[in-house]
């Protein structure tokens, strides 16, 4: 009774598909989840994502696909929340190795279904942008999600593409996906958070986060990223839609520049040729910001007062809620102190904990004490 679920872009959509496999099946035989190591700067500060080479521990599952063990550990400087989720989840989590391009996946995939003999293979993604045309102005992180869309398409197997929380990602607005989403296959409960509760105590992922919180209810505005990207949370968001996948391959005008791609370089240059740039280089750049800044300790009064100031300003801009890692680069603390600023924000103000969001306080007065 193998599933296979192939998370889109990696990331937070390996931690969505845990949810929607315990959602949809039970969480009976937990689903072999097919996955990039492709972490943000403040859990790898190496830009791009990781491949075999750049672990220890792996188990090898086919020639070509490894799983990621709870033992297994990323080599130095590089770093993943994978070995973390295998400890925590009970899902086999299979390494995505995007070095050879759409090809290369194709055949891990091709490789993994011939093992596994699996009942059924969904690629997963949150958000939306694996349906982006590719010259939307909005679009920030479309390689990853092209190059399973573009592999996908090529297996022999069937495989169902299922788009969970619409806009999510704060890529696409969810108005101009709506026309594409096919059957609703699920609205997501409280009871569907459960089994990744712990995990988004500690995860970075903002998109998956928001999915979370409105599957328990949370509904406002959520403002995210260094950028400050509004999302709206919606009774639409915590829904699981599936979508032809060979209409988002016909949409998507990267994926199908990249089928035959046999490289990671060459399917970046298609990127930055049909997006007009590419996430890699932005995290290439954004890594030689990052390592210009100096640590900081934190102090609490001073990160409090920034927090209210930020609150001011954010309700000015109508914003309910927002991420800690929006909260973490908004008032300036370095990424390595996340969890401790969460710990304080949490700790001193608790009635705004959201779980896994902040809720921006009305007044600063309203607050007890």
């Amino acid at each position: 009774m193998t599933r296979v679920i192939v998370a889109a872009g990696g990331g937070g959509d390996a931690v969505a598909a845990a949810m929607i496999d315990s959602a949809l099946y039970g969480g009976q035989d937990p689903a072999v989840i097919f996955t990039y190591a492709w972490d943000r700067l403040l859990i790898d500060p190496v830009p791009g994502p990781r491949g075999p080479g750049n672990f220890t521990g792996l188990r090898q599952i086919t020639p070509a696909v490894w799983a990621v063990p709870a033992e297994a550990e990323p080599i130095a400087p590089a770093g993943s929340t994978l070995p973390r989720l295998a400890a925590e989840l009970p899902h086999t989590f299979a390494l995505i190795d995007p070095h050879h391009g759409a090809k290369g996946i194709t055949r891990q995939l091709e490789e993994l279904i011939s093992h596994l003999a699996p009942t059924s293979v969904d690629l997963l993604d949150v958000g939306g942008d694996i349906l982006a045309r590719g010259d939307e102005p909005t679009l920030k992180s479309p390689l990853a999600d092209a190059l399973t869309l573009a592999a996908s398409c090529q297996v022999s197997h069937p495989v169902r593409l299922l788009l969970a929380g619409p806009g999510l990602d704060g890529e696409l607005p969810a108005a101009d996906l709506r026309p594409h989403l096919g059957a609703l296959i699920h609205t997501l409960t409280p009871r569907d958070v459960e089994a990744i509760s712990p995990v988004l105590d500690w995860h970075p992922s903002e998109a998956t986060a928001m999915l979370a919180a409105t599957a328990r209810g949370e509904r406002g505005t959520c403002e995210i990223r260094d950028a400050g990207l509004s999302v709206p949370l919606t009774d639409e968001s915590p829904t699981i839609h599936e979508v032809d996948l060979h209409e988002a391959l016909d949409r998507s005008r990267l994926a199908r520049a990249i089928l035959a791609s046999s490289s990671l370089d060459e399917a970046e240059r298609h990127t930055r040729e049909i997006c007009g740039s590419s996430e890699i280089d932005y995290e290439r750049d954004k890594a030689t910001r990052l390592t210009d800044q100096p640590p900081a300790r934190l102090d609490p009064e001073a990160v409090l007062s920034r927090l209210d100031r930020f609150e001011a300003d954010a309700r000015d801009r109508g914003v309910t809620h927002t991420t800690f890692r929006r909260i973490t680069e908004a008032l300036g603390v370095p990424g390595a102190r996340r969890r401790e600023l969460r710990a304080l924000l949490i700790s001193n103000r608790p009635e705004q904990f959201a779980a896994p969001l902040w809720r921006i306080a009305e007044e600063p007065d309203a607050r007890p004490g």
